[in-house]
């Protein structure tokens, strides 16, 4: 059996991707993906993800160059969520962070504080929205 045998995708034809910094085992993202991105990322060895909002393909660093460099990709017992191991490039989040988990509850989830500092300027990466 080959790995799309093992993958259950929603209504929609997606399936969440969780990415992770292989070095260091951070959680950097989680993106969707369809069968299409799935063979995009295992052919380039880069990560391609779908766009709901824009409906299109997107490769990770397509327009700021922070690049992600497959490393491995796993999926969980219920093949209904995948774990993709990345070499990554400069910020994986498109507001300058490293990771897209740079905010934590805190004070019982009356505040939240922010846990990391920026690695880039959004708008330098890019560009003016």
């Amino acid at each position: 059996m080959g790995l799309f045998d093992h993958l259950k995708f929603n209504r929609d034809g997606l399936i969440p991707a969780i990415i992770q910094e292989q070095r260091t085992g951070r959680v950097l993202m989680m993106a969707w993906m369809n069968r299409a991105s799935i063979e995009k990322t295992l052919e380039t060895g880069r990560t391609w993800f779908w766009s709901r909002s824009r409906q299109k393909y997107w490769m990770k660093g397509e327009s700021s160059g922070h690049v992600q460099v497959v490393k491995d990709v796993a999926f969980d017992c219920d093949g209904d969520t995948l774990l993709i191991r990345v070499e990554q490039t400069g910020a994986a989040c498109h507001e300058g962070y490293l990771s897209c988990f740079f905010r934590s509850a805190a004070a019982g989830g009356a505040e939240v504080r922010v846990t990391e500092a920026r690695q880039v300027d959004p708008e330098q990466a890019y560009g003016k929205k």
